[in-house]
């Protein structure tokens, strides 16, 4: 919401971009076409948007470049994306697809923001857009950089971040900006992922967990998608582009390996559009029951 606000001021402009399936916060102009929960409930937008609102933002493809540039026009303020889809699943962008994002937008004059909510710190010390070399104008951040207590942050190129107040003009306030508990929390995890080896462990044990879903699924309809330490099993689908892909998917056969998968013990997100995170508690042993649960429970949904 914030960095949408500085976006438009900066542009003068009033028009947003945003994909498809991608969820950005709960603000307004956001609701529209969102991810996650909403997808699960089948609705993907909310009741209370004023439609005057709901009319600035724009909804274009994810993967495809070509829609965004039907889109961009002289009135729009920025294109927001997550870099890496997660919440319609986990949807990894197509090689040149950030890439175009960003000339098509520097050409249009628009901004490009990088939501990096869920990919922040999360797959790199630099979030995603240092695996890219693509350098969004602003970055929104949240959850991760709290270390688990409530903090969120965006930031961005200094000719813009020096419209925010008090340096200028655009308001910027927060109940809970600058928590000294919550920016504690979020320092010390920064020093527990010093260095490659936190990100070296989370790969080899995300790959291996990929693999053995990939093996329990065998030939039955659906794929796993993974990047660093985010992946979603879809059932359905031979691979997830965008939107339209994750709406194929099976939600009620999901449903039934969510339910037999907590008879298991295993507890994995409870929608067919959230991501899954691995984590440097997660042991190899815990990876193993994982995949063997994950096993048991799609031989007893056949």
């Amino acid at each position: 919401m914030s960095a949408l606000r500085l976006a438009r001021a900066a542009t003068g402009r009033d028009g947003i971009i945003k994909f498809a399936g991608c969820y950005h916060g709960h603000s307004d102009g956001l609701l529209v076409r969102a991810g996650s929960g909403a997808m699960t409930h089948g609705v993907p937008d909310s009741p209370g948007v004023p439609k005057s609102v709901g009319d600035l933002t724009r909804v274009a493809v994810f993967n495809d470049a070509e829609s965004v540039n039907r889109l961009c026009d002289s009135n729009v303020a920025a294109v927001i994306v997550e870099p890496v889809a997660g919440n319609m699943g986990v949807v990894p962008p197509d090689p040149q697809f950030l890439e175009d994002l960003r000339s098509i937008t520097h050409e249009r004059g628009a901004l490009l923001v990088f939501d990096e909510v869920m990919t922040g710190f999360r797959l790199g010390p630099a979030g995603y857009q240092s695996l890219t070399d693509v350098r969004p104008d602003l970055t929104t951040l949240g959850k991760i950089i709290g270390g688990g207590l409530p903090l969120a942050a965006y930031g961005g190129r200094a000719d813009l971040m020096d419209q925010i107040s008090p340096a200028g003009p655009v308001y910027q306030a927060g109940t809970l900006s600058g928590n000294p508990l919550a920016v504690a929390a979020g320092m010390a995890t920064l020093d527990l992922l010093e260095g490659e080896e936190p990100y070296e462990r989370l790969e080899h044990a995300s790959a291996y967990l990929e693999e053995g879903l990939k093996d329990a699924l065998g030939t039955r309809p659906g794929c796993v998608q993974r990047v660093g330490s985010m992946l979603t099993l879809f059932f359905g689908p031979g691979s997830v582009r965008n939107f339209e892909d994750a709406m194929t998917c099976d939600t009620e056969r999901f449903g039934r390996f969510f339910s037999a998968l907590i008879e298991e013990g295993i507890w994995i997100p409870p929608s067919q559009f959230e991501a899954w995170f691995v984590s440097l508690a997660h042991t190899r042993e815990d990876l193993d029951a994982t995949i063997s649960a994950a096993g048991r429970a799609l031989h007893a949904i056949d």
